[in-house]
């Protein structure tokens, strides 16, 4: 008798070892599938950024044009002031 009652404790050790590592596998899995469903929606929304940054480059390509437009005015300017001081306004 008092060895099929130690054989039922030693196998008592064993299911709850065994429920236990039950439940900590159950909760591995649900923190990974909540971490996964988070990467995916980071990923979908970087590509969402991503994509209206390269559609802000595209629509500020044209600032770029500005300086080359500055660049001529001054030189316009500095090529009327230079005319005006040889014919004689500059005084």
């Amino acid at each position: 008798m008092r060895l099929s009652l130690l054989a039922a404790v030693d196998l008592t050790g064993w299911y709850v070892g065994y429920i236990i590592a039950g439940v900590l596998i159950t909760v591995v899995v649900i923190l990974v599938a909540i971490i996964l469903g988070l990467a995916r929606r980071i990923g979908v929304q970087a590509d969402v950024v991503v994509g209206a940054l390269d559609q802000a480059r595209i629509n500020t390509l044209p600032l770029w044009d500005v300086d080359k437009v500055n660049g001529g005015v001054r030189s316009i300017i500095k090529s009327a002031q230079e005319a005006r001081s040889v014919l004689g306004g500059g005084q």
